[in-house]
């Protein structure tokens, strides 16, 4: 060890005693931490190198990496900034050619600290092991520590033997700022507070306190981390604080996402990338957080999953795999519905090619395509929103209290819990009450304003459902079509239109 160079630390003792009595399930990747941080300074270059950075990635429904995708312009910003600092930085290329702007160079500083975690030997990422002669090992001295580097790290073209040491936290931009194609010197040192065997769950925890809560990343990358983040207990007891509402609907997102009876399984964008084809991960969070999750306070929307029945009942007593169950059931109904439409507003839906992705299993264009608002945010925050109402108001009368399901996990909602309460759903008799509604509903013009065959005047008022104000007023339009059903749900719809207008 001693041919190893060593960089100095110091500890820093950030544990209270009463986290110790916390619980830190190994089974949910939250193992318990260590009780004090790193704190050094490191070479950028050296840092570099010995760097992994994990960007979060789905296949299907196994999900790793808490990383937001790498944004190539953010990181030549931040070089740019370390070159010559604000306002220069900021300047455009034949405003920095100009001589008179030497006067706004200024010191770049990057005072913030790379947050990042030291992995140990043995430790695998992405079918990835680190080499033991690839760890990083902590000695620690009087009062203070030391970081010995693997052999050889100063070498050029030095490159660890499988998985990089060191993962990053927090600080990818700054890092890749960084990179092989900077000018930016090599001695050039970043201020790095390490945590030494940090298990992914917390890590996840930590990127979220970092950059959820203070400022804004795209929101379906940060619901994609609540797997990581959530707990049982936080859903259970502290159900009605927005963060777990949240929580909730994107464990139900996630489900129908992967569940393989959801019409919706594979086709949902979870992390919010840009490309077209399939509504975000977090525009179906909103519509589930806002519909069947909504709390019930004060004048707030009644959501048939968590608010009371009445002043003296409470919620349904519905586990997670119930709910999630009778989500994709709704949906389930619904595409059925419409393959059974063959004429109509369906019928051109299904000659539109572009912008999805081929499955291969014959998906109706209609329901799914590119030019159908259930496909859109706004059509799935309205069905949502619809169904969500009319079940609430007909709650009792249906008699959706009486499915008690007592023979699934309590614990993390398993796909054979879902699939077994969709089976006892269907032995219901309120199913033929939802489904005569459902289906009425199948029958609405779904076209968007962008849908081929449309008449000036369709356009126009197909267009007045974009936006925010676009959601209450496909609800509006959608109730009032149901209303013409004589249905329990239909004769429900009418009755909440008329005390709307009181």
């Amino acid at each position: 060890m001693s041919d190893k160079k060593k960089i100095p630390a110091i500890f820093c003792k950030q544990w209270l005693a009463d986290w110790s009595q916390f619980s830190f399930p190994e089974e949910n990747q939250r193992r318990q931490p260590p009780e004090k941080l790193l704190v050094f300074s490191m070479s950028a270059q050296q840092l570099r190198k010995l760097s992994g950075v994990y960007v979060r990635r789905r296949d299907g429904a196994d999900a790793s990496g808490i990383q937001r995708l790498h944004e190539k312009d953010r990181s030549q910003k931040i070089r740019e900034y370390v070159r010559n600092g604000y306002p220069f930085g900021d300047l455009s290329q034949r405003q920095k050619a100009d001589p008179d702007s030497d006067s706004l160079k200024k010191p770049g500083w990057l005072p913030t600290a790379i947050v990042v975690n030291f992995l140990k030997s043995g430790d695998e990422r992405r079918k990835k092991v680190l080499d033991s002669s690839d760890a990083l090992d902590v000695v620690s001295t009087a009062g203070s520590a030391e970081i010995y580097l693997p052999e050889g790290i100063d070498e050029v073209g030095w490159e660890p033997k499988g998985l990089p040491p060191i993962e990053v936290i927090d600080g990818q931009h700054r890092l890749f700022a960084f990179g092989d194609d900077s000018d930016l010197p090599d001695d050039f040192e970043l201020p790095v507070v390490a945590f030494h065997g940090l298990d992914i769950g917390w890590q996840a925890y930590l990127f979220w306190s970092i950059n959820v809560s203070p400022k804004k990343i795209n929101p379906s990358h940060a619901y994609d981390l609540f797997p990581l983040l959530r707990t049982q207990d936080w859903l259970e007891r502290v159900s009605s604080v927005h963060v777990y509402r949240e929580a909730r609907a994107q464990e139900l997102v996630d489900l129908l996402y992967r569940h393989e009876s959801s019409p919706w399984r594979g086709r949902v964008n979870m992390l919010g990338e840009r490309k077209s084809g399939w509504v975000t991960q977090s525009g179906w969070v909103q519509a589930v957080y806002n519909s069947f999750l909504s709390p019930g306070a004060g004048r707030s929307r009644k959501g048939l999953f968590s608010a009371n029945l009445s002043t003296t009942q409470g919620p349904l007593r519905w586990s997670r795999p119930q709910q999630a169950a009778f989500l994709i059931l709704l949906w389930k109904i619904l595409r059925d519905a419409v393959s059974e439409i063959k004429h109509g507003w369906a019928e051109p839906l299904r000659t539109v090619e572009g912008g999805q992705l081929d499955f291969g299993d014959n998906h109706d264009l209609a329901f799914s395509g590119p030019k159908t608002l259930l496909n859109q945010e706004q059509g799935v925050r309205g069905f949502c929103l619809v169904l969500n109402d009319v079940l609430f108001r007909a709650c009792a009368d249906l008699k959706l209290d009486e499915w008690i399901s007592d023979s699934v996990d309590v614990g993390e909602t398993r796909s054979e819990d879902v699939s077994a309460c969709i089976a006892e759903l269907m032995k219901y008799s309120f199913i033929g009450e939802i489904s005569r509604a459902v289906s009425k509903i199948a029958e609405f013009d779904w076209r968007s304003s962008d849908a081929p065959g449309l008449s000036d005047q369709e356009v126009l008022m197909k267009s007045a459902l974009r936006g925010t104000g676009g959601y209450s007023r496909i609800r509006t339009e959608l109730l009032g079509f149901l209303a013409g059903d004589a249905g329990v749900l239909g004769v429900t719809a009418s009755q909440i239109i008329s005390s709307e207008r009181l």
